[in-house]
């Protein structure tokens, strides 16, 4: 049987059929190589495809009025990218390469079987795009409303426990991967902001850097600076269909 990372992402959560598998494999029959950097996804285009990420790291974003850059999400292998463009003609979004990486791109009408067949599926898509949503809930609101030491916190915890989910290698630190301006973009901070932020809690003992990780060495702490819930915890599956 055909292997499919958004399958293994998906069973992180409750075992899956074989037939799930399988029509889940077929969303990834089409692997297309894209160069850091490189544009997967403009606003406003006309959306015909939807993509699993195999590999590699993808953002989405958008230009505020002022030219400024805001980062919507970071996405990981595993990830389903544009739940938020099924239900638009035209692109919410744009989205691009921050690394090399591997995308699966399938065509946006092929859902509709996969969720007219498969309703188990749709129900785990549904679930794990309301996780989203309420973790977006959780970083607009701190974008208001909580310290520059609290959002870089938040961020770190909420990208240590999004990779962990599909590497079970992840114990207590992670590759960072991102530039210090691509964080500040996410939680509304300046680069030179965010700098301050990681040296001071380096300096408090929270978190330590090696050769591009970040240990976290008081998780308990950092919740607590960073007001932080993980939204992908204690996640309630009763309801879920039976395959």
């Amino acid at each position: 049987m055909a292997t499919s990372c958004f399958a293994e992402r998906l069973a992180k959560q409750v075992p899956l059929s074989d037939a799930e598998k399988k029509a889940l494999a077929r969303l990834e029959e089409n692997p297309r190589k894209i160069k850091r950097g490189g544009m997967i996804q403009r606003v406003n285009d006309t959306v015909t495809e939807l993509f699993v990420l195999r590999e590699g790291r993808v953002m989405s974003f958008v230009i505020l009025p002022d030219g400024s850059r805001q980062i919507l999400r970071v996405y990981f292998p595993g990830d389903f990218i544009g739940s938020a463009s099924t239900i638009y003609s035209k692109a919410p979004e744009s989205l691009v390469a921050l690394s090399d990486v591997i995308v699966c791109p399938f065509d946006k009408h092929a859902l509709r079987r996969l969720l007219e067949e498969y309703p188990r599926v749709a129900a785990l898509l549904f679930l794990l795009s309301n996780a989203e949503r309420v973790a977006m809930t959780d970083r607009l609101a701190a974008l208001g409303r909580t310290s520059a030491k609290a959002r870089v916190a938040s961020f770190l915890l909420d990208m240590f426990d999004r990779l962990r989910v599909t590497d079970d290698s992840i114990v207590d630190s992670f590759d960072l991967k991102l530039t210090q301006e691509e964080i500040g973009d996410s939680i509304g901070l300046t680069s030179v902001h965010v700098n301050r932020m990681i040296r001071q809690m380096e300096q408090e003992g929270l978190i330590s850097r090696s050769n591009g990780r970040i240990i976290l060495n008081d998780m308990a702490r950092l919740e607590e600076i960073g007001h932080y819930t993980n939204r992908l915890k204690d996640i309630d599956l009763d309801w879920l269909p039976v395959s």
